[in-house]
Formats: C-alpha cells, sequence, structure tokens
C-alpha cells in the first residue's frame, strides 16, 4: 500500500514527545531537515470532552506539514469521533499510539496496553484506517507487553491486512520503559515481514546511530525522539551523514542560536506560558554533555524571561562538546 507521506531513508521523521514536541519545536526541527512531524500524544477522550491543554497541541500552521496527529485511547467510538472531528478540521493523517507504557496511559487500556490484545487492537486498526482513508493511518508499537508476549511481528501483518499504511516499532516490551537497550534485529525481521513502510524509533541518540539502524536494519525510515531533544539539528546531521558528507562539529555558539530561535517561535506563534516552560524543561536539554551545564540548569529556574537565559549562557565561555555526531 502506498502512502502520500514521504516515507523513505533521506526522510526522516520527529517522534512525538510529550510535553516537548509543540508547534514552535516541531518548526525547529523542520528547519533542519525533519520531513515529517508527529504531535504530542492526544488523548481522544480528552478532544471530546474539551480537556485543557488539548487545542495548544493541535496548533499548526501552514509550514507544519506533513503533519501526523498521534491519538491515544481504547474505546472506539471516542477514537472515531476524534479523528471525524479532526479531518473537519483539515487534518489528515493519524497514528494510534500502540507503544506508551507510562502508568497513567496503561491503566485506561491504552497505550502499550492496547498489545495485551493483538485481535481486538486489529479490530480497532480495521475500523480507524477506513475512517482515516488509503495511505493515511499508521500505528507506532512494542515488540509486546513483555518478552513471554511477544507479539510484534502477527500484529503488524495484521494491522497490515487491516489497512495500516505504515508501522512505526520501537523494539522494546512495554514493561522496559526506556530500560536496557533497544534490540534493532526486530526492525530488521519486521522489514521482511511486511509489504507497507517500517519506521524505526529506539535509542537514536546520534545521527550516526540512525545512520547505522538504516544500514543494518533496511527499514523504511528512521524517527528522532529524544535525540532530538537533545539537539533539534540532529537532522541536519544525519542528512549530511546519509550524503557521505560530515558534518559541522557542535559548537555552543551554535546552541545559542537554537535558543534564540526559540525564543522568536514561541514568541511569533503567541505561546508565551508554553515557551517559559520549555525554556525551564528543553535549554537544559540541548546543553547536555557540555562543561557548566549542571550550573546553567541550575540557575535555569531563575529566569523569567528568554532574555535573562540568553544571558545567562553568555556567561558561559564556549568549550568543546565531548558528545558524538
Amino acid at each position: 500500500m502506498s502512502t502520500a507521506l514521504p516515507i523513505a531513508p533521506d526522510t526522516p521523521w520527529l517522534a512525538p514527545l510529550a510535553g516537548y514536541s509543540d508547534l514552535p519545536f516541531r518548526l525547529l526541527c523542520r528547519e533542519y531537515g525533519c520531513s515529517v512531524a508527529v504531535t504530542e500524544m492526544i488523548s481522544a477522550k480528552g478532544l471530546i470532552y474539551n480537556s485543557p491543554g488539548t487545542e495548544e497541541l493541535l496548533q499548526t500552521c501552514p509550514q507544519d506539514t506533513p503533519l501526523v496527529v498521534q491519538l491515544f485511547g481504547a474505546e472506539e467510538s471516542f477514537l472515531l469521533r476524534s479523528m471525524e472531528l479532526l479531518q473537519h478540521r483539515g487534518f489528515k493523517y493519524f497514528d494510534l499510539n500502540c507503544g506508551c507504557s507510562v502508568r497513567k496511559v496503561v491503566k485506561t487500556g491504552s497505550g502499550a496496553a492496547l498489545l495485551k490484545d493483538p485481535a481486538a487492537l486489529t479490530r480497532l486498526a480495521r475500523t480507524l484506517s477506513a475512517q482515516a482513508g488509503p495511505g493515511c493511518m499508521g500505528f507506532k508499537i512494542r515488540l509486546g507487553w513483555d518478552q513471554q508476549h511477544t507479539v510484534y511481528m502477527p500484529l503488524a501483518q495484521d494491522l497490515e491486512q487491516a489497512g495500516a499504511a505504515w508501522i512505526t516499532l520501537h523494539p522494546r516490551w512495554a514493561t522496559q520503559g526506556f530500560t536496557g537497550m533497544a534490540d534493532w534485529s526486530h526492525l530488521e525481521h519486521l522489514k521482511h515481514a511486511v509489504q507497507i513502510p517500517v519506521i524505526a524509533s529506539g535509542d537514536l541518540f546520534t545521527a550516526t546511530d540512525a545512520l547505522r539502524c538504516i544500514e543494518r536494519t533496511g527499514v523504511d525510515s528512521i524517527m528522532f525522539a529524544r535525540g532530538a531533544l537533545s539537539d533539534p539539528s540532529i537532522f541536519a546531521r544525519y542528512h549530511a551523514l546519509y550524503r557521505n558528507e560530515t558534518p559541522p562539529l557542535p559548537s555552543f555558539s551554535a546552541v545559542c542560536a537554537l535558543v534564540r530561535r526559540l525564543e522568536f517561535l514561541y514568541t511569533t506563534h503567541a505561546m508565551p506560558r508554553a515557551g517559559l516552560l520549555k525554556m525551564r524543561t528543553l535549554v537544559p536539554r540541548l546543553l547536555k554533555g557540555w562543561p557548566g551545564v549542571k550550573t546553567i540548569r541550575r540557575e535555569s529556574v531563575y529566569c523569567r524571561s528568554w532574555a535573562e537565559m540568553l544571558a545567562l549562557l553568555e556567561r558561559h565561555p564556549e568549550t568543546s562538546n565531548p558528545d558524538e555526531v
């Protein structure tokens, strides 16, 4: 089955990052070469009942395309109604979260809890795929709930038959959370088992990791998550490596430029409250691996504006980043 979305080794995706992948962050990643972005996880019930904060998660603009809306929920009626509402608003592409292992999500039967009943998930997938239309519905899964219930292979094949346009696999079991290591060998097995595109997720912390994953597994594309949180320019680095070019070395001045760009994007899109929160949580992530980051992290909680944050950064001399590309 074909899809209009770009899914290829040279079209890296941005993962749905709860608390981070809002409109300004997605736009920043797109400026560095992100081909497709996925919204933060949207509660189907929250959308129907107008829960506070849901609309901000859906904020977008013409430059924010192509965009995939990731939904979570377990009840078919709410998922269908939420998709209908979003389609009326112009959203076209959807993804069902079947991999989140956070307790407050799985206790509702959503996220990775859906992996406990593959047959029920397949029935749900058939209904959602029909509502979305050909090429417009994807599913993000894990290997299974635990090692004794590894279901990803037959499940992915059933999802393909149910109309899924792509599968994103994070090769860990739900009970692992983010501990241990993602086993990329499962990505290779899955790629050989289905005809629809397979997107890799899990332990793609650097551009080098992503290129190695593509070469080792043969998957169709990759999805950056924590790697993008630490460095949104990871997309540009990946593109350079994919073209067999040497990406520029990281620099403290480049990080400061990222921070200034984030300030501009949050201001431009009238998201001051979210911007201040991101300033205090995202900026320390961008500085991971740099000498002096502990001091900056400690002092950043007292910053009340982007100007104060930038002044704080400017007080720290530029040094070499020890992290790899």
